[in-house]
């Protein structure tokens, strides 16, 4: 106990919080339930639910946090803080879930949540795992009675606080990210589905007229895919530039794995507008070993095996999976039509990825010819012109994003351990 920090104790889960606390829900009645894939990893939001009807599993109210027992999800990161419920309102989930809920006046709520999440605490939680390999679950009698060092309830709520802290301002980016993609959406929609744009200015020297489109309204033409605004032309996603599938470097070869080139997959690219992080890298050699393979900065990744239609963009040179096709514009101002346009394709790149098959596969060569309107140059150069500031400002929170994130994880097994004390 000599190296306890001052003010600190050291006691079982079991006695500072109710694991799997009793509550009723009815049987056949409907209550809202966060199923495994609700929980996104290393992240404290529950991401959704869905309104079911309880026919059983773990139930939890707000405040209380859900920790996955089950492999490889508790490795992977899926823990999270309830807050989706109204007042008084029990929710369930999976039976794969440990449910943590704080005891009034030994432990807090946030504080567990972070407890929880901690570098210490899960390692404890894995070792506590048995079963057959790949179907592994923690086992919460053991867990309960493992001991921890804690601090008392004033220094938890400061904890707590100082870490949500963190926490909150990553949600504002977040949310606020969400409303300038929606707004690049909503002009994509107006320029290039209501073909409502504005005219390009008429080239220096010009006789001042418009291009027949803008206020004056575009003549309409007859194309493959419908009418289009004349002047524009229907071609193929190959007709913006380079497209390449990606591949894994050998596996057997541990220097190509490690390095500072990001390796994109498709976990990397879940809710990602920009890939500012990927959880695997290569080395310079893995780079090497299949150098066609590298895309550079501002190529769009779109997912085409399995998860399909998720679309991200690098942000500096980088190599994909198999799984991913990406595009490199041949033009920079084909970065954000390219990008939005292949947003609104997921449902038709999953119809045709289906093949009758159980998992989708949209193939590089059916990817390649996949039609596209393609309006002209001056209209796209004036797009670009138009969102790039959106584009800049999202890369610039998901920065931010990044380097909140990287404090909050240096700081918290810190916080847990006492090296780091905050005044309560």
């Amino acid at each position: 106990m000599s190296n306890l920090p001052e003010g600190w104790i050291e006691t079982t889960l079991g006695e500072i919080a109710e694991i799997n606390p009793r509550e009723s829900i009815k049987k056949g009645s409907l209550a809202k339930s966060v199923p495994m894939d609700k929980l996104a990893s290393f992240d404290k939001r529950i991401t959704g639910f869905d309104t079911k009807e309880f026919k059983g599993g773990c139930k939890f109210r707000n405040g209380d946090t859900l920790l996955a027992r089950i492999t490889p999800c508790l490795e992977n990161g899926k823990t999270a803080y309830v807050d989706i419920l109204d007042d008084g309102e029990i929710g369930f989930g999976s039976t794969e879930y440990i449910v943590i809920r704080e005891k009034e006046g030994l432990s807090n709520k946030q504080f567990l949540f972070y407890l929880a999440t901690s570098p210490r605490f899960r390692e404890i939680a894995i070792k506590c795992m048995t079963g057959t390999s790949g179907r592994q679950r923690v086992q919460t009698d053991v867990l309960v009675n493992k001991l921890f060092k804690l601090p008392l309830l004033p220094e938890q709520k400061a904890i707590a606080d100082m870490l949500s802290s963190f926490d909150e301002k990553i949600e504002l980016l977040r949310e606020q990210n969400k409303t300038l993609e929606t707004l690049a959406q909503t002009i994509f929609k107006e320029w290039f589905v209501n073909f409502n744009y504005p005219a390009p200015q008429p080239p220096e020297g010009g006789d001042g007229g418009k291009s027949p489109s803008g206020d004056l309204g575009a003549e309409m033409v007859d194309s493959e895919l419908g009418q289009i605004p004349k002047g524009w032309r229907v071609g193929r996603l190959s007709d913006f530039g380079k497209i390449v599938c990606g591949k894994t470097p050998s596996k057997s070869k541990a220097e190509y794995f490690g390095g500072d080139v990001p390796f994109i997959k498709i976990p990397d690219m879940h809710n990602n507008m920009f890939i500012v992080e990927t959880t695997d890298t290569l080395t310079q050699e893995g780079k090497a070993s299949q150098a066609l393979k590298t895309i550079p900065k501002n190529s769009i990744s779109i997912s085409c095996i399995a998860t399909v239609g998720l679309v991200s963009i690098s942000i500096k040179e980088s190599q994909t999976n198999q799984q991913i096709n990406t595009i490199v514009p041949k033009e920079e101002y084909l970065r954000e039509f390219i990008f939005l346009g292949m947003q609104k394709r997921k449902k038709y790149l999953m119809d045709i990825g289906s093949g009758g098959t159980a998992t989708l596969n949209v193939n590089t060569g059916v990817f390649s010819k996949i039609e596209s309107v393609m309006p002209t140059d001056d209209v796209l150069e004036l797009f670009s012109t138009t969102v790039v500031p959106l584009f800049d400002k999202i890369l610039e929170n998901c920065l931010q994003h990044q380097a909140l994130s990287k404090t909050r994880d240096a700081l918290l097994p810190k916080l847990m351990s006492g090296k780091v004390r905050v005044e309560s």
